[in-house]
């Protein structure tokens, strides 16, 4: 695929699933910030509400519409071949994600989502690395609150350590605010699915090329007192640290030998505990389809919280490294993680796609990867903070 077939088509970016709470909250933010000249378009099932967000973002027809169905796959294959980047909010992606990134792959387009799916993404570097690399396509998984902030937070904090020697990475998050109903709905369905999820890792082992000369890696850790942070640190089986690690394996810069770990930050002991209980709860219950059920009753995808609370939540993810006698204290922070911020960190990371000078790459990246320093400083000028606390 050549820059000029694809400054050929019709858009710049297509955002798909923009009638859904993120998806909407991401088609704002691109009417708010879109540069002059950008030629985007909705997608979505329903031509209806397609048509009801353009009169509320724009006003006009400046945006396009595209209809689009993920049990449509020629629909999903005429929305890849339209556009030069394609954005899509739409999951759990594990149930309706393959289709969209089976096309982008095929028709050399660059690809974000909003996955935290170990699952997902695995099946997805097996069954389309390959073509996308053929086609040039870009393929970036977790490009929200997962995993963009711990992904780029720890490449940041690798640049103020020293070159060419091993290095350590812990990351410490904090956060208030609510998850969205999506990513509940993705959490459900991996903690129920313990044996596809494993099986799909080891198989992705299988495929990926070793690493020869370096070593990259990213244990779990155990429950702690973190003193360099004062708070108790869990760790956080979420998809990010393998993300981290991903970035660590494909840039040289992160040494010849690296390790990051991954927690959460609980400043008081009862927290904690109580923290590792309703996880080990809610893990238990989505073993058991009624109550998986239920349980997904209680926050639907597509449903978020009002922009009051929206504005009270918050994040920061706090990052010790140390490497060569040196010792880092950095921190990204932000806003609402779940909605508001997980909506920028998409539509800056489409943008970066489509107008940034990027390293030359292609197939299933990372975004460190992909675009690295260049959506580190979108993401700055956009409000979220990447910043050096102390050095030792």
């Amino acid at each position: 695929m050549t820059m000029q077939d694809r400054a050929d088509r019709a858009y710049d970016i297509v955002l798909f699933g923009a009638t859904g709470f993120v998806g909407a909250l991401t088609a704002e933010y691109l009417a708010a910030h879109a540069p002059d000249g950008l030629r985007w378009a909705i997608a979505g099932r329903s031509t209806e509400k397609l048509e009801r967000l353009r009169k509320r973002l724009a006003g006009t027809s400046e945006i396009g519409v595209l209809r689009a169905d993920v049990s449509d796959a020629a629909s999903l294959r005429e929305l890849a071949r339209s556009a030069r980047v394609v954005a899509t909010t739409v999951g759990p992606y594990l149930t309706y994600g393959e289709e969209l990134v089976a096309a982008c792959a095929d028709a050399g387009t660059d690809y974000v989502d909003l996955t935290g799916e170990p699952e997902f993404v695995d099946l997805m570097y097996v069954r389309y690395d390959a073509r996308a690399r053929e086609t040039g396509a870009r393929l970036v998984h977790a490009c929200g609150f997962d995993s963009v902030p711990h992904d780029l937070g720890a490449y940041f904090t690798v640049r103020q350590l020293p070159e060419g020697v091993p290095l350590t990475v812990d990351g410490f998050v904090r956060a208030q605010g609510a998850f969205s109903g999506g990513t509940f709905a993705s959490a459900l369905n991996q903690f129920a699915r313990g044996r596809q999820v494993l099986a799909a890792a080891r198989d992705r082992r299988r495929h990926e090329p070793r690493l020869v000369g370096r070593r990259a890696y990213a244990p779990p850790g155990a429950p702690r007192f973190a003193k360099e942070v004062g708070a108790w640190a869990l760790p956080l089986p979420t998809i990010d640290s393998q993300v981290v690690q991903r970035s660590a394996r494909a840039v040289e810069r992160y040494g010849p030998d690296f390790r990051y770990r991954h927690y959460a930050a609980v400043e008081h002991l009862p927290f904690a505990v109580g923290g590792v209980a309703a996880v080990s709860a809610l893990f238990a219950a989505a073993q058991l389809p009624p109550a998986r059920r239920w349980l997904s009753g209680r926050v639907r995808p597509g449903e978020g919280p009002s922009e009051a609370k929206r504005a009270k939540s918050w994040f920061s993810v706090r990052f010790v490294g140390e490497g060569g006698g040196r010792r880092v204290f950095t921190e990204v922070a932000g806003g609402d993680p779940g909605y508001g911020e997980t909506a920028k960190i998409l539509a800056e990371g489409a943008l970066s796609l489509a107008f940034d000078e990027l390293p030359k790459t292609a197939g299933q990246v990372t975004t460190v990867t992909a675009m690295g320093d260049a959506l580190t400083e979108r993401l700055r000028r956009a409000g979220i903070v990447f910043r050096v606390a102390a050095t030792r």
